[in-house]
């Protein structure tokens, strides 16, 4: 399972294990999964995607801005604003 944490100045809104998550990204959208290759980016206006597991039906929370980084804890996206 990959740890997700899904944080905005005001609040931690998310911090959960999930299978995967879609996150779009200024140079476009990109799945993460348990053990991908750290990295950062920077994110665009757009929608998150969890998916909880590997053939459910995912879950959308529209986020404005931020970052998003993978390293060996999991993925932590770093957004100015979630809906």
């Amino acid at each position: 399972m990959l740890h997700f944490e899904l944080v905005t100045p005001e609040k931690l809104v998310r911090s959960e294990d999930v299978h995967m998550v879609v996150v779009p990204g200024t140079e476009g959208d990109f799945g993460v999964l348990e053990g991908h290759a750290p990295f950062m980016s920077t994110i665009r206006d757009g929608a998150i995607q969890i998916h909880r597991t590997s053939g459910g039906t995912p879950e959308t929370i529209a986020i404005r801005g931020g970052f998003a980084e993978v390293n060996a804890r999991g993925l932590t996206v770093l957004a100015e604003h979630a809906d």
